[in-house]
Formats: C-alpha cells, sequence, structure tokens
C-alpha cells in the first residue's frame, strides 16, 4: 500500500493540471502577478488529485462486488464497482488537513455537511453580520477556455477565486447587502445594495449604481468599511483554503450517496 501511494501521488505530480471536478462548472481566469501562489497551490493539487484518480483507476484492479440484499443487474453492479473505485481514489489523494483558525479569526463558522455554502457570523458595535461564502470558482489554465477573456481581466486570469455575499444588519432591520469576489491577497466589491424589510417583494427598489461607477474614493470608503469589520484578503485567503478542503469531502460524501442509491 506504500508504494502504491507512492506512485500515485508521484505520478500526480508529474502531470499537467486537470480539470477540479467533472460534475462542477467553474469560471476560469488567467493571472501574471506573484500574489496568486495560496491559490495556485491549492489548484495544483487538486488537478494533481484529479490525475491520480485516473491513474488508480487505471492500475488497480476491480475487485469489489455488489453488496446489495436486492438482486443487481450487471450494469447496476458495473456502475457500483466504478463509483466505489473512484470513493477509494478520492480518499487515498486527497488529504483533509484540519483547518486551523488563524489566531485573531473574528467570524464564528457555521459548517452543515451536504450544503454548498458555509457562513460566517459576529457581532460589530451593534451591528449583526454574517458572510456567505461559496465554493471556489478553479482555474485550469486551458488556452482554448481563456480566448474570450478581455485584457481588462487579464491581471486575475490565472487566479481562483470565491463568491461571497456579505450582509451588515443593523438593529432597526436596514441591512446593507455586498456582492463580493475575492481574489489571492485581494477583494473586489462587484456590488453594493441597501435592503429593507419594509419595502414589499414586488416592488423594485433603486438599488444605486453599479459600485465600479462610483466615485473612486468612495469606493475605497467602503473597501475600508469591510475591512474594518473583518472581511480583508487575511480573511478570505482562509477561506479559500477552509473550501477546497470542504469540497473535497462533498464530494467523496455525494459519491457514497449514490452508490447507497444505487444499492438500495
Amino acid at each position: 500500500m506504500v508504494v502504491t501511494n507512492f506512485i500515485i501521488r508521484r505520478t500526480a505530480s508529474q502531470v499537467v493540471p486537470l480539470a477540479f471536478r467533472a460534475f462542477r462548472t467553474t469560471r476560469r481566469f488567467d493571472h501574471h502577478h506573484g500574489s496568486s501562489a495560496l491559490f495556485s497551490t491549492v489548484v495544483n493539487h487538486n488537478a494533481a488529485a484529479a490525475a491520480s484518480r485516473n491513474f488508480f483507476r487505471n492500475s488497480v484492479p476491480s475487485t469489489l462486488h455488489c453488496y446489495s440484499t436486492k438482486s443487481c443487474s450487471s450494469s447496476d453492479e458495473s456502475l457500483i464497482k466504478v463509483i466505489q473505485s473512484e470513493i477509494l481514489c478520492a480518499e487515498s489523494v486527497d488529504e483533509y488537513d484540519d483547518e486551523e483558525v488563524p489566531e485573531g479569526f473574528p467570524f464564528k463558522i457555521e459548517d452543515h455537511p451536504g450544503q454548498e455554502t458555509i457562513t460566517l457570523t459576529r457581532e460589530y458595535q451593534g451591528e449583526s453580520i454574517d458572510v456567505e461564502v461559496h465554493m471556489p470558482d478553479l482555474v485550469t489554465g486551458n488556452e482554448d477556455e481563456m480566448e474570450n477573456i478581455t485584457r481588462d481581466d487579464s491581471e486575475r486570469a490565472n487566479q481562483s477565486q470565491i463568491p461571497l455575499v456579505v450582509r451588515v444588519s443593523k438593529k432597526n432591520g436596514l441591512c446593507l447587502e455586498f456582492g463580493l469576489t475575492a481574489f489571492a491577497d485581494e477583494i473586489a466589491i462587484d456590488s453594493l445594495s441597501i435592503k429593507d424589510p419594509k419595502v414589499a417583494e414586488d416592488q423594485i427598489a433603486y438599488e444605486g449604481p453599479d459600485f465600479s461607477d462610483m466615485d473612486e474614493n468612495l469606493q475605497k470608503a467602503f473597501h475600508k468599511y469591510l475591512e474594518i469589520r473583518g472581511v480583508k484578503p487575511s480573511t478570505t485567503n482562509f477561506l479559500h483554503e477552509y473550501m477546497i478542503n470542504k469540497d473535497s469531502r462533498e464530494y467523496v460524501m455525494w459519491l457514497k450517496n449514490l452508490k447507497k442509491f444505487i444499492e438500495a
């Protein structure tokens, strides 16, 4: 088993980056700045993991059996074997490091297995702040998929990103909602709006101009506003690694649920 793991990891380290997950659709960007070391390292790890699964699948004989108490058709048996093989590959390649929360991390993390997102919560000077963190969008460096990227996007082309929604709520019910995209050592504000619970859902409230059209000083002031409340690059860099590990765990769980359904 030690030799097999060594061969798998050695082979994975020598292949070119592959797609992150076959079942996930990701947006892809290019980046030539050196600040994306953390993000690109995690991407390469997952690409190698995908390559290792292919190697493992081709190298290890399929000797698994259908354990269902009911009779399984030959096609179901084959499907169960393939799923079980993928589970073994994912569990042997992916190493789930316990995410050590950085010292001084200002948020409480709410992570429920089986869900696509996690939630961060905290109180700050009478405000309730919650952050909805989505799975990261990873890049593979596929040139064919970079053709439609404009020059303005080229600076972030090779960087992974995390979509976030930040809500800052006052006691009177008003809420300031930010739509963010976090890159390595950088947070971009995509949208900003005020949510009033007194406004009926069928009423269309004015949500202000596009954030990028705002005065530059006003944009900087809102970035500072979020930073003071704990939404800053050091926070999102940790979240990127956390969500990579979560995605790996959720993938294995998803495969096991598929296997249980076929066996039932």
